[in-house]
C-alpha cells in the first residue's frame, strides 16, 4: 500500500476527480448527442475515447475531452446532408488532419487567431443552439436553418399554445433551465452534484410520477449504435463539398480544444500545454472516433475547469472519467431510456445561453470597438448563413482590420510660402490607405512645384508606387516644373 502511494501520490485526488468529471460529462455527452440528431449512445462513445485515447496521450495534462455543444451545429448539418453513415468518414479526416498539422508542428499558430472570431463563433453556435433547443422542449421539428429556427420561432410560441402535450414538455424543459441557472446560488454542499446531472436525476423521476407526456431518449444499445463506416460512406470523397465540412471540423474543433487548454493552463499551476502535441492527441481520439462512427471529439472547458476545481493533478483523473462512462454504456443502458428529452433540451439551452459572451462583448465595446463588432458579425454571420462560412467571414473581417491598422500612414505638407511645397509621407503606404492620400495630394495647387517625399516610408506596396508616379506625372500644369519624387531609400 505505501508502495503504490508513493509511486502514485496523486492517485485518491485523481479518482475524486474522475467521478466528479464524470457526473458532469454523463448529461452533456447524452444531450450534445441527441441534439446533434444522432443516437445517444454515439455522444457516450466519443466521451469515452476522449478519456481514455486522448486521455493518455501527452498535450495538456488535466483537460478533458469529449464531445462539444460546439460541434453540435455543424454535426447536425453533415448529418442531414450526407447522412448519419458518412459521420465516421468526417471526423476520421479530421483525426488525421489533425494529426498532420500537430506532426507540422502547426499547434501553436491556432493561438494566432482573433479571440474575437473564437468568442463571435461561440456566441452564433450559443445562438443557433438555444432557437434549435426550444424546439426540442416543446417536442416540435426546428427549421434547417439558423434564421429559420428563430424566424419560426412565433409559429413555435403557436403550436405550444395549441397543445398540452407541447405544453407539458415545455414546462418540464423551463424548470430545467430554472434549475440550472439557480444551482450555482444554492449552498456549496448542494453545489457538490453538478447542475446538469441534478436536473437529470431530480426531474426525471418526477415526469415518471406525474406521468407526464413527454418524450424519452431513445436506446439503441452501445454496439448497435457504433457503426463504422463502410464503403458506400466514402462516396461522399468525390463531393468538394465533403472536403470543406471536413475543414470546418477540423479547424473548429482544433481552435476549441487549443483555447480551452490556454484556458486551462490558467487555473492551475501544473505542466503547462504543449500545444502541436495536444493538437494530436485530439487527432488520434478523433481517428478513433471516426473509426468507430461516433461524434467529433474538442476539449471541453465545462469539463476541464471542473476536473481542476475537483482537485485533479494528473492525467489518470481524465482516464479514469472514460473508464467510469464506459462502464455505465456497458452496464446501466437502459437507464438513458428514462430521460426526458425535454431535460436535456434544458441543458443545452443553458449551455448555449453561456456560450455567448456577454461581458466579452461589453468590454470591448469599451475599448477596443473594431474587435467587438468582428465578434458580432461572426456570430451573426453564424447565424444568417451556416458555421463555416460563418468563422471563414470573422477571419476575413479580422484579417482586413489588422491589414487597415497596419498600414498606418502620415501625410505632412509643409508649405514655406516660397518655392517647392514638400509633401512627406511616413509610415506603411499600402492600397488600404490610398484614397485618403491621393485625396489630400490632389487638393495642392497645380501651379506650384511639388516635392513627394517618399524615404520616410517603412513599406510602400506596388499599387500604392504605381498609383503615386501616376499623380506625379499628371499634377503640375503646364508651365510648371512636374512633381519631383524622392523614392524610399532600398
Amino acid at each position: 500500500m505505501t508502495t503504490a502511494i508513493s509511486r502514485f501520490p496523486h492517485l485518491k485526488r485523481d479518482v475524486a476527480a474522475s467521478f466528479v468529471v464524470f457526473l458532469v460529462a454523463l448529461p452533456l455527452c447524452v444531450g450534445v448527442a441527441v441534439a446533434s440528431g444522432v443516437p445517444a449512445e454515439l455522444g457516450l462513445v466519443t466521451g469515452i475515447v476522449g478519456g481514455i485515447v486522448a486521455g493518455l496521450l501527452p498535450g495538456s495534462s488535466l483537460q478533458v475531452s469529449g464531445p462539444a455543444a460546439g460541434l453540435t451545429v455543424l454535426v447536425m448539418e453533415a448529418v442531414d446532408r450526407y447522412g448519419l453513415s458518412a459521420l465516421g468518414v468526417l471526423v476520421l479526416g479530421t483525426g488525421l488532419l489533425q494529426l498532420a498539422m500537430g506532426a507540422l508542428r502547426l499547434g501553436r499558430w491556432f493561438r494566432a487567431i482573433s479571440v474575437s472570431v473564437v468568442e463571435g463563433m461561440l456566441a452564433g453556435i450559443g445562438l443557433v443552439i438555444m432557437a434549435g433547443q426550444v424546439y426540442a422542449a416543446a417536442g416540435l421539428s426546428a427549421p434547417a436553418s439558423g434564421l429559420g429556427k428563430i424566424a419560426g420561432l412565433p409559429k413555435a410560441a403557436g403550436d405550444v399554445l395549441g397543445s398540452s402535450t407541447a405544453q407539458a414538455s415545455v414546462a418540464v424543459g423551463a424548470v430545467t433551465v430554472a434549475l440550472l441557472a439557480l444551482w450555482p446560488r444554492l449552498p456549496r454542499q448542494v453545489r457538490a452534484v453538478p447542475g446538469a446531472l441534478a436536473a437529470v436525476l431530480l426531474i426525471t423521476p418526477v415526469t415518471l410520477l406525474l406521468d407526464l407526456p413527454v418524450e424519452t431518449v431513445r436506446v439503441e444499445g452501445l454496439l448497435d449504435a457504433i457503426q463504422p463506416p463502410d464503403a458506400d460512406a466514402f462516396g461522399g470523397l468525390a463531393h468538394p463539398a465533403f472536403y470543406g465540412t471536413i475543414i470546418a471540423f477540423t479547424l473548429i474543433a482544433s481552435a476549441e480544444s487549443l483555447f480551452s487548454a490556454a484556458a486551462v493552463d490558467r487555473l492551475h499551476d501544473g505542466p503547462r500545454t504543449r500545444y502541436d502535441q495536444e493538437l494530436m492527441a485530439q487527432g488520434a481520439g478523433n481517428t478513433v472516433c471516426g473509426l468507430l462512427g461516433a461524434l467529433p471529439m474538442t476539449a471541453v472547458i465545462v469539463r476541464s475547469s471542473a476536473n481542476v476545481q475537483a482537485g485533479a493533478r494528473t492525467k489518470a483523473s481524465r482516464v479514469l472519467h472514460g473508464v467510469w462512462l464506459l462502464l455505465f454504456a456497458a452496464l446501466l443502458p437502459q437507464a438513458l431510456a428514462l430521460i426526458p428529452l425535454p431535460v436535456l433540451a434544458g441543458v443545452l439551452l443553458h449551455a448555449g445561453w453561456k456560450l455567448i459572451p456577454f461581458r466579452q462583448v461589453a468590454a470591448l465595446w469599451r475599448s477596443h470597438r473594431g474587435e467587438a463588432l468582428i465578434l458580432v458579425a461572426t456570430a451573426v454571420s453564424i447565424v444568417a448563413v451556416n458555421m463555416f462560412e460563418g468563422v471563414l467571414i470573422g477571419l476575413a473581417l479580422s484579417v482586413i482590420k489588422t491589414a487597415w491598422q497596419a498600414s498606418h500612414v502620415q501625410l505632412e505638407i509643409v508649405d514655406k510660402g516660397a518655392g517647392p511645397i514638400q509633401a512627406h509621407l511616413t509610415g506603411n503606404a499600402t492600397f488600404l490607405r490610398l484614397p485618403r492620400i491621393l485625396d489630400s495630394l490632389e487638393a495642392l495647387p497645380r501651379d506650384r512645384p511639388v516635392e513627394l517625399h517618399l524615404s520616410g516610408l517603412h513599406h510602400l506596396d506596388h499599387a500604392c508606387r504605381t498609383a503615386l508616379l501616376n499623380w506625379a506625372e499628371r499634377h503640375s500644369a503646364a508651365g510648371t516644373a512636374p512633381v519631383k519624387v524622392m523614392e524610399p531609400t532600398p
